[in-house]
């Protein structure tokens, strides 16, 4: 029999084929939402080896749903949301992607920083709902990004000078805040300034989050700093969701202690909270920081890759190891 492999989301038909020269494929149909964990289950039994996306929650009891599993091909960077533990107890291979991901989403975050500032969604809904206000109207007036000051979170990593380059071709004052300064050489080439997180807060027109999820990270971003931040100023995540306090940004945002908030991720996708789904201040994205054509298909082609590597038994690319860090 021909080895069996289970894909949980429509992928690139052409990595599809790729893997149908060396296996049996399955890939489940709906791309609307992420596949359920019965459904995930049921596909796992079905299969010699598992094609996951990265927000598929692969726990115990998916990789104990098949005893014979053979492997897991991920198109993740970091299996934040895969039991590695369980996998590495049954030494069951895991492969992931190299980071390359960065400029789709500074684009995301760029995004998201004019849409909020400029009220774009607001104005969108406006004129559909058959409102005119006119060209010189401060129904919809927001604010001008130019020669602003934005403030990144995390700041000094591959995605956050990618923002500061976007941000410089506005004219833009950009604080950044990590636990380590950069060089002042790198400092100079991407044109940043190192502050501390509080003074960042303070400061900055748009805040916008890069930190990497970790257990430090977790709620770093809460009640407390929502309260530094200018009432004027607006809340960009891009990042992970549970790097900030959902429950506290709602707060910040229902009170009018910021001005607003553009979100891709959130605490706990793909639930986000009702009060968000409710307010006209606030741009929400489903995650759509990768969401480009050309990257998603070279993203399966290496998924595929280290998958068929894994069928047949040899060294795949993008092999995670289990010794290293999760982060």
């Amino acid at each position: 029999m021909r080895p069996r492999i289970f894909v949980t989301q429509p992928i690139a038909q052409s990595a599809v084929d790729a893997m149908r020269a060396v296996a049996d494929v399955e890939v489940h149909p709906d791309a609307t939402a992420p596949i359920a964990k019965a459904t995930l289950i049921e596909g796992v039994k079905r299969a010699d080896l598992l094609f996951c996306l990265m927000h598929d929650k692969v726990d115990a009891d998916v990789i104990a749903a098949n005893p014979n599993l053979k492997g897991i091909a991920a198109m993740a960077i970091h299996p934040q949301d895969i039991d590695v533990g369980a996998m590495a107890a049954r030494g069951i291979p895991l492969t992931v992607i190299p980071p390359m991901v960065s400029e789709a989403t500074a684009d995301m975050a760029m995004a998201l920083i004019l849409c909020c500032a400029r009220r774009v969604l607001e104005g969108d809904r406006l004129l559909r709902s058959g409102i005119y206000p006119g060209g010189q109207s401060n129904h919809l007036a927001g604010l001008g990004v130019t020669g602003k000051t934005v403030g990144l979170i995390g700041g000094g990593g591959r995605i956050g000078k990618l923002v500061a380059k976007r941000c410089r071709g506005f004219d833009m004052r950009v604080l950044y805040s990590t636990p380590r300064r950069k060089p002042e050489a790198e400092e100079r080439e991407w044109g940043l300034v190192h502050a501390s997180i509080d003074d960042l807060l303070r400061e900055s027109d748009i805040v916008s989050v890069h930190s990497p999820l970790r257990d430090d990270t977790r709620h770093s971003l809460g009640a407390r700093e929502f309260a530094l931040m200018k009432k004027t100023a607006y809340f960009i995540n891009t990042s992970r969701g549970p790097i900030v306090d959902e429950a506290a940004l709602v707060r910040a945002l229902q009170t009018g202690t910021i001005a607003g908030a553009g979100l891709d991720v959130f605490e706990h996708e793909p639930r986000v909270p009702t009060e968000l789904l409710a307010m006209s201040n606030v741009v929400l994205t489903p995650h759509l920081g990768s969401a480009v054509v050309d990257l998603r298909t070279e993203m399966a082609h290496i998924v595929a890759e280290n998958a068929i590597a894994l069928v047949r038994g040899t060294t795949p690319p993008n092999l995670f190891d289990f010794a290293g860090p999760v982060t």
